[in-house]
């Protein structure tokens, strides 16, 4: 079924879809960014796809790994349908320069708080996400930590802009 799912998107979004690839049993499709949103409605909305059930959103970092490309990052949204049982990666390629990509947690409110984690952890920016800031680090933190070219052994005190009021619990 999974591979149904991969000949459909391509033949709905033609080069929106730039490439499929299964990867040990993962059926994956790298979509364009620009078509991002419309390709997730198709497959929440579509009763032939049905995917009701957002599993999670990660980053790759590819730094050195694919030197003739200037895409550096792959941000991966997993999706399953309970319904059709058959499960579908997503992959967007983004640059260094422009590491941004239409945020998924209004399609899928479950997203909401993973897209938040790589933008902590990587620095993707969500755009439209209702709340895009740091989520574990303080807002502080300097930097990415989970890039590759972040310094293993970088120190950051821990330390409140100067003039800033402690906020007391929530």
């Amino acid at each position: 079924m999974a591979q149904k799912v991969l000949e459909a998107l391509s033949k709905k979004f033609g080069d929106a879809i730039t490439h499929t690839e299964t990867q040990h049993g993962d059926e994956i499709a790298f979509v364009k960014r620009d078509k991002l949103i419309e390709v997730a409605m198709f497959l929440r909305d579509d009763p032939k796809m049905a995917f009701d059930a957002p599993v999670f959103v990660t980053c790759i970092d590819r730094m050195g790994n694919a030197p003739e490309s200037d895409m550096r990052f792959h941000v991966c949204y997993q999706l399953r349908s309970h319904t059709l049982r058959h499960r579908l990666r997503l992959k967007i390629e983004v640059t260094e320069d422009d590491p941004s990509l239409p945020s998924l947690a209004q399609l899928w409110p479950a997203f909401d708080w993973q897209e938040r984690e790589t933008y902590d952890m990587y620095g993707i920016k969500f755009e439209g996400h209702h709340d895009l800031r740091r989520i574990y680090l303080y807002e502080e933190f300097v930097g990415y930590p989970l890039r590759k070219d972040y310094p293993k052994d970088k120190r950051q005190p821990l330390v409140r802009r100067r003039g800033e009021a402690k906020v007391v619990g929530r």
